[in-house]
C-alpha cells in the first residue's frame, strides 16, 4: 500500500458545488452497472410469476445508492492516497478540482449507505432476512474496494469482485426477491453481465495504467501490459456474445435475446479506442464506450427475455 502522499496544493474554496459537481462525483456512467442487473433479474422473474414493483424499485434504488457511495469512497481514498490531483483525467478528482471537502464526500457516501440500509430492511421484511447478510457483504466490499488497509482496487482481483458483486449477485438477488428462489438458468444468464461489469472496471484500469503503476497498484492491466489487456478485453466481449448464443442453442434463453448483437458496434468502438489511445484523455471515449456496451447489451438481453415471455 502506498503512503499518504502530500499534496502540493490545497483544494479550492468550496464554491463550485452545483448539482453537476455532485452528480459527476457519483460517476454516472457506472450507475448503469447497477440498473442493468436489477432489470435483468426482474425480467427473468417475470417468467415465474407476477412482478412486485415495490420490491423492484426498492432493489433498484438501493443498488444505485450503494454504487454511488462506492464511487464516492473511491473519490475520497484516491485523494487521500494522492492518486487524484488537479491534472486527473475524467470525472474523478472533483475534490481537488472543485473544492469539495474530503470529509463532506465521506459523510455523503455514508449517508447513501444509511438510506440503502433502510431500504434493505424493507426488502428483507418482504422476503428473507438472509438477504441482510448478503447486503452487508456487498456494502463491505463497496467500501473495501478502495478503503481499508488492503484496497481491492490495488490488486488484480478488482474486476472479479466488481463483476460478481455488482453484476451476477445483483441479478440473483433481484430474481430471488421476486420468486423466493435461485435457479440454474438465472445463474447462467447472469454470467455475461458478470463479465461485462468486470470489463467496465478493466477499462478504467487500462486507461489509468501508467498512473496506477506509479502509485503502487498491481491491477490486472498493469501485470499483463496494455496490449495484452486490450486483447483480453476483446476476448471478454466476444465471450459474452457467444455465451448468449450458447444459451439460445441450449434453450435456456429465448431466441429473441440474439438482439444483444446490436451492442457489438459499441464494443468494437471501445477496442479500437483503446488500441489507438496512448494517453488517458485519448482513451476516455473508449472507456465510455465500454460502459455503454454493458448498458446496451444488458438492456437488450432483458428486452429479449421480455419478448420471449409475451410471445410464448
Amino acid at each position: 500500500m502506498q503512503p499518504n502522499i502530500q499534496h502540493t496544493s490545497k483544494p479550492a474554496v468550496e464554491s463550485n458545488r452545483g448539482f453537476q459537481v455532485w452528480w459527476q462525483m457519483t460517476r454516472p456512467h457506472t450507475l448503469t452497472a447497477s440498473f442493468v442487473p436489477v432489470l435483468l433479474g426482474t425480467a427473468l422473474a417475470l417468467t415465474h410469476e407476477e412482478i412486485h414493483f415495490g420490491l423492484f424499485f426498492a432493489m433498484l434504488i438501493a443498488s444505485l445508492l450503494i454504487q454511488a457511495a462506492t464511487n464516492m469512497f473511491n473519490e475520497y481514498y484516491d485523494y487521500k492516497r494522492g492518486l487524484d490531483n488537479e491534472h486527473s483525467i475524467g470525472i474523478g478528482g472533483t475534490i481537488v478540482r472543485d473544492g469539495i471537502k474530503p470529509k463532506t464526500v465521506m459523510q455523503i457516501a455514508l449517508s447513501l449507505y444509511g438510506i440503502a440500509l433502510v431500504i434493505g430492511v424493507y426488502i428483507c421484511m418482504s422476503t428473507s432476512w438472509w438477504l441482510a447478510l448478503l447486503g452487508l457483504v456487498c456494502m463491505a466490499v463497496g467500501y473495501l474496494y478502495t478503503g481499508g488497509p488492503f484496497p481491492i482496487a490495488y490488486t488484480p482481483f478488482g474486476e472479479i469482485f466488481a463483476g460478481f458483486f455488482m453484476g451476477m449477485l445483483i441479478i440473483l438477488i433481484s430474481f430471488f426477491i421476486q420468486t423466493g428462489t435461485v435457479t440454474t438458468n438465472s445463474i447462467l444468464i447472469s454470467v455475461p453481465i458478470l463479465v461485462l461489469v468486470g470489463v467496465i472496471n478493466f477499462s478504467n484500469n487500462i486507461r489509468d495504467l501508467e498512473g496506477d503503476k506509479e502509485n503502487g497498484r498491481k491491477t490486472l492491466a498493469i501485470l499483463i501490459g496494455k496490449n495484452k489487456a486490450v486483447t483480453l478485453m476483446a476476448y471478454l466481449f466476444g465471450f459474452s456474445f457467444l455465451w448468449v448464443l450458447g444459451l439460445i442453442i441450449a434453450g435456456v434463453a429465448p431466441v429473441w435475446t440474439i438482439i444483444v448483437v446490436l451492442s457489438i458496434p459499441k464494443a468494437r468502438k471501445a477496442i479500437k479506442g483503446f488500441k489507438a489511445g496512448v494517453s488517458p484523455i485519448q482513451m476516455a471515449p473508449a472507456m465510455k464506450a465500454t460502459a455503454q456496451t454493458n448498458t446496451i447489451f444488458g438492456f437488450l438481453l432483458a428486452i429479449g427475455i421480455f419478448i420471449g415471455y409475451f410471445v410464448s
